[in-house]
């Protein structure tokens, strides 16, 4: 969510990324079993009580935060145990319709997509929890990728359906030595500094950019950076969003994708990057094969670790200098089945993760994002002048400048695989035009919204 953070996201996917992603498709088997607008004034109830339940959650591969969270859950609630069924993301992605149509559907399930599932009634409508437990004191920004319209369109307004592990940002990690080494003293402050220094790395032997591009493309995040300086990101959000008239047809996107052409074409991207995925992308950043990498705050904790002291991160600079921060940011997105056994424990665990002392903490430690919540709560401390320290401030600076904007990748069920990644790999193997990657893209956008 973010494999796309995707492979971790979203990838939380992400990327992942992700991440989250959506699009109208044809009814699941059992869809006419959930009803949205009978969830949205059902009675529910905040109290957990003693009976001994067992919630069954559908989780990512190598994304740790989710156990770590049921199993402290279980600590301070021995009544409740977790039954834990872990994929990779984009097996996720198409087993969600099915699994959750199914009799034995998870209580709590990492969402691979929010917009079919609800209009195919397989998400519970979270209205009435949002309500009973007050999320109203939560950032409406925090919240607002998780709504979803009556109809399943537009994502962004409507009822609740989904709340986040984690509040992911994204920017771009450092090798502090390799930045001694090109004369970087401080983060770039304009998309030209940075350009700069791709092309002094370049020149002293030293690859600028360690980028994933294989089976999922990485270089989508280094593309919407650009876009998201290039253009409006509130026209982002809109074609995310699916709201009408909405393009990625435009003139920030076509700029960010005839730069991301010009990297490649300067050797800025590895040789091979459609070749690298994103477990061999992080090895190789980690053991000092690149001065930068797009990445997001999920992998905080592990290159403190991989690359203690020699790791630093900044939120991808604007065209001038001094201009507002814009960068992908997503929660780490759970929802409840609308087949659940168990809903009412699951939503109280989702309310759970995000104001409980030690849960927040393990949010930060774990999983190396915001724990979101109310805004008077604090956001447990990392340790003085870690990678940790650096993401936590730079999240707390994308939201006092309101700069949040979801991934692209998100935008329908089926985007990234099926237009991004093979238009990105192509783009950055000489053998698609950055006019034709816009064009292909919008297309596969207009086909799935049609359908």
């Amino acid at each position: 969510m973010p494999e796309h953070r995707m492979t971790r996201l979203s990838r939380r996917g992400a990327a992942i990324a992700a991440l989250a992603m959506l699009a109208a498709a044809c009814s699941a088997p059992g869809a006419d079993e959930g009803s949205s607008s009978a969830d949205a004034s059902a009675a529910v109830s905040t109290e957990l009580g003693g009976e001994q339940i067992t919630l069954e959650m559908y989780a990512e591969t190598g994304f740790p935060l989710a156990k770590a969270l049921a199993e402290e859950f279980t600590k301070q609630h021995p009544n409740v145990k977790f039954t834990i069924r872990e994929d990779q993301f984009t097996v996720i992605v198409e087993n969600a319709p099915r699994v959750m149509a199914s009799d034995n559907a998870p209580d709590i399930i990492r969402l691979p997509t929010m917009v079919d599932l609800v209009k195919d009634g397989l998400l519970k409508n979270l209205d009435p929890y949002f309500t009973a437990y007050g999320w109203d004191k939560f950032p409406a920004s925090q919240l607002v990728q998780l709504r979803v319209a009556e109809g399943g369109r537009p994502r962004g307004t409507g009822s609740l359906y989904a709340m986040g592990l984690g509040y992911s940002v994204t920017g771009v990690f450092y090798n502090k030595q390799l930045a001694q080494k090109v004369g970087m003293t401080a983060p770039p402050a304009t998309v030209a500094e940075f350009e700069a220094l791709l092309a002094k790395a370049k020149a002293a032997n030293v690859q600028p950019i360690m980028q994933f591009n294989k089976n999922t493309a990485g270089i989508n995040f280094p593309h919407q950076a650009l876009q998201n300086q290039f253009g409006d990101p509130a026209k982002i959000a809109d074609w995310i969003f699916q709201k009408p008239d909405a393009t990625f047809d435009t003139p920030a996107a076509l700029k960010a994708t005839q730069t991301i052409q010009k990297w490649a074409q300067a050797g800025y991207f590895p040789k091979d990057a459609n070749a690298i995925d994103y477990t061999a992308m992080m090895g190789q950043f980690q053991s000092g094969g690149g001065l930068f990498m797009f990445n997001g705050d999920w992998e905080s904790a592990t290159l403190d670790k991989g690359m203690p002291g020699n790791v630093g991160f900044f939120l991808f600079p604007g065209e001038t200098a001094g201009a507002k921060h814009v960068a992908m940011s997503a929660p780490n997105t759970f929802g409840v089945s609308a087949k659940a056994k168990h809903p009412d424990a699951a939503a109280f665990f989702l309310n759970w993760a995000h104001t409980n002392a030690k849960a927040r903490e393990i949010t930060v430690k774990i999983g190396g994002s915001s724990p979101g919540g109310p805004p008077d709560l604090t956001v447990p401390a990392a340790a003085e002048g870690s990678l940790l320290a650096q993401t936590l401030k730079a999240s707390a600076q994308l939201g006092a400048e309101n700069g949040a904007v979801d991934f692209t990748a998100n935008a329908t069920g089926a985007i990234f695989a099926s237009a991004i990644t093979p238009e990105m790999q192509k783009l950055v193997a000489g053998q698609q035009t950055p006019e034709g990657y816009v064009k292909a893209v919008q297309t596969e956008y207009e086909k799935e919204l049609s359908q």
